[in-house]
């Protein structure tokens, strides 16, 4: 007998609502068994959410994730997988550093604004 998930069970293992997951199944990156009206989850379907809720954390767009995923369980090793997502990786690396950049330059030019205005108020005052 093989193990498998009820959309409780795995909502409830993850974290998230069971509309995240029939969204999912949706999108074509779920797709399990069905007896009547009930979903029946594979452990490969409970891996790929697994995945997805990754992707997510690591600020990937759910696109970019499916795209590794539907990766998943191909024929041979999992090497193309494994380069299309390091190259997704720096990718996302490169977005954040430009944001990190921006950021600091926005820090400071809010500091030289409030050094103003301080600078303003204190002529204001005397």
């Amino acid at each position: 007998m093989s193990i498998t998930y009820s959309i409780s069970d795995l909502a409830r293992e993850f974290g998230v609502t069971t509309r995240t997951i029939r969204f999912y199944e949706e999108k074509g990156l779920l797709n399990p068994k069905r007896n009547g009206t009930r979903r029946i989850y594979s452990p490969s379907d409970r891996t790929k959410l697994r995945l997805i809720l990754r992707g997510k954390r690591l600020g990937l767009s759910l696109d970019a994730s499916a795209e590794i995923i539907l990766m998943y369980g191909s024929p041979g090793n999992n090497r193309k997988q494994l380069e299309k997502l390091i190259s997704t990786i720096r990718g996302k690396q490169a977005e954040l550093k430009r944001q990190q950049q921006d950021l600091k330059a926005m820090l400071g030019e809010l500091s030289n604004a409030e050094d103003k205005c301080l600078a303003a108020l204190a002529e204001l005052s005397a």
